[in-house]
């Protein structure tokens, strides 16, 4: 595991998005993997203005997201369909029939987890993918319990995940935020060939201590991420105001832009 610790947000972003930049730019036809929620929405935008200046272009990639309220139709514009559109979609050259978010909307639920399963398989699996983290160290929805081997699925939501989404629904109401959604499994997520995750932040400090420092436990589902081969953790000061080696990382990443834990 890579960890880089920014100053801030700002320098998190513009380091991820070069990051993905440069695999665009060596593999155009690379199959993206997305997250959503406010930490990757500057990122998205450096991607953006990248993409009109003409530094990288995205269309011959495709996009698998890692999950969707379950109960909210695309057009819902707390969907993940709407947020990636709005967000990435509608300003880079991919073409939006390549991109992929799971079906909220499904009547078989178990048979759309398959289907999304199948679909990553025949695009060739995940070349990067990127994750937020949640405050109780989930990835994706996969929360605090959930089997670190597991695939796409159906997910209920716990109550620090409702509470802490909640600011995004209207007048911040609770009883706004679905309780399930359908998420990418752990094992779905190991299997990207390369994983970049962003935390900013006071309220991620404990997460980003159980990812890199902690014991792995599905009680904290990012620390999966212990077993990737190229996985790199992007966090702010603040973020990785709890690690025990964090000197350490901060000179190793000063002597060779990334620190290995």
């Amino acid at each position: 595991m890579k960890v880089a610790i920014v100053q801030n947000p700002e320098e998190g972003s513009r380091l991820a998005a070069s990051i993905f930049i440069d695999q665009v730019k060596q593999n155009p036809k690379t199959v993206l993997g997305l997250a959503t929620g406010s930490t990757p929405v500057k990122m998205y935008k450096l991607l953006a203005e990248a993409c009109k200046a003409g530094t990288v272009s995205f269309k011959d990639c495709q996009s698998f997201n890692l999950d969707e309220y379950l109960g909210l139709a695309p057009e819902h514009d707390q969907s993940y369909h709407y947020f990636m559109k709005t967000q990435l979609f509608d300003h880079i050259d991919i073409d939006q029939a390549k991109t992929h978010v799971p079906d909220g909307l499904a009547t078989d639920i178990a048979a759309s987890c398959q289907a999304y399963e199948d679909a990553i398989k025949a695009a060739g699996g995940i070349d990067i993918q990127l994750l937020g983290i949640g405050s109780d160290g989930h990835i994706a929805f996969n929360e605090p319990g959930c089997s670190l081997a597991c695939r796409t699925h159906s997910q209920v939501l716990t109550q620090q995940t409702i509470n802490d989404n909640a600011r995004l629904f209207f007048q911040g109401r609770v009883d706004e935020v679905p309780t399930q959604a359908v998420t990418m499994g752990i094992g779905s997520i190991m299997d990207a060939k390369k994983v970049v995750l962003l935390a900013f932040g006071k309220g991620k400090q404990d997460a980003i201590a159980g990812l890199v420092e902690g014991p792995v436990t599905a009680m904290c589902p990012c620390s999966a991420l212990q077993y990737h081969n190229d996985c790199i953790v992007i966090c702010d000061e603040e973020a990785a105001g709890k690690l025990r080696n964090k000197d350490y990382y901060k000179y190793i990443f000063s002597q060779t832009g990334v620190s290995n834990a």
